[in-house]
């Protein structure tokens, strides 16, 4: 049992390294946004789709009302993507993971909107704790800075990442995750289709290698063995192992793009986290 235990840990650190690559591979990746979006989207459409078949996952959706929720949530997932790579491509992959990673406090602060539940007067106090941690980001707030630009796209991926979730929070108990994974990037290849002829996308000859490692690795894998893991631990217990993301990003960008952190950087960033992880810990107590 124990080992067992273990292997899954295990299994959930793997695929949160790899969601982690996509810090370095979105910083890295010479080609217009929007076009890295859409072949992100259309190679992980196209694996999680063979997935889909080889384990039999159903790809029904039961109702009209459930279609517009897929659609519209995968619009603020696209939003959340190409605002996330603006953010990584303004500032650094540090500033751009930790911005985003503000998107739990923002997710609890947001969902007594989408929901019955109360709101928790503790969400202000871990607000007020993100918005320093933010601070020390950039202390110099001058809205000219590509860091100050790049933190501002980095807030906006996570507002939108916490009303996607939000919108699809009562879904994954009906369906499963890696079909609803599928919709996302399906809808979101028909979405930004228009931006090829627009954009061009000649460079993909030589960003092939990047793309498909973006596809496969970070989207499909990565997430879907995310998923996966839901079925061994609480969602509070997987957030707090998530919340290595940005630790795990940021040793990759230093790796392959030497990007070097500044002390300003770890200071904002362990608030950041902490913040994650004292909300997860009190999300694991009120389900005990």
């Amino acid at each position: 049992m124990k080992d067992a235990h273990l292997k899954h840990v295990l299994w959930l650190t793997i695929a949160t390294l790899f969601i982690s690559t996509s810090g370095a591979l979105g910083k890295y990746i010479d080609m217009p946004i929007p076009v890295i979006i859409w072949w992100r989207s259309a190679f992980a459409a196209v694996l999680l789709f063979i997935y889909c078949r080889f384990k039999k996952v159903s790809l029904k959706i039961d109702t009209g009302r459930d279609k517009f929720t897929f659609f519209l949530s995968a619009l603020f997932f696209g939003a959340h993507w190409i605002s996330y790579f603006y953010a990584l491509k303004l500032s650094n992959v540090a500033i751009g993971m930790l911005s985003l990673f503000t998107y739990p406090v923002i997710t609890a602060v947001l969902e007594p909107l989408f929901s019955k539940i109360k709101f928790d007067p503790v969400h202000i106090f871990l607000g007020v704790l993100v918005l320093i941690g933010i601070y020390f980001l950039a202390p110099d707030f001058d809205i000219e800075s590509t860091q100050v630009k790049g933190l501002l796209f980095g807030l906006l991926s996570a507002v939108c990442y916490a009303i996607r979730i939000l919108m699809l929070k009562q879904h994954v108990s009906i369906y499963n995750g890696s079909m609803l994974m599928f919709y996302q990037v399906l809808i979101l290849t028909i979405v930004l289709l228009p931006a090829l002829p627009t954009l061009g996308t000649s460079e993909i000859a030589t960003q092939f290698p990047y793309i498909i490692i973006l596809a496969l690795v970070t989207t499909a894998i990565g997430h879907t063995m995310f998923v996966n893991s839901l079925k061994y631990f609480k969602v509070s217990t997987a957030g707090i192992i998530a919340s290595t993301q940005p630790v795990f990003g940021i040793i990759i960008a230093f790796l392959f793009l030497n990007e070097i952190p500044t002390w300003n950087t770890f200071i904002g960033g362990t608030l950041i986290i902490s913040t994650v992880v004292i909300e997860s810990i009190r999300s694991k107590r009120k389900l005990e």
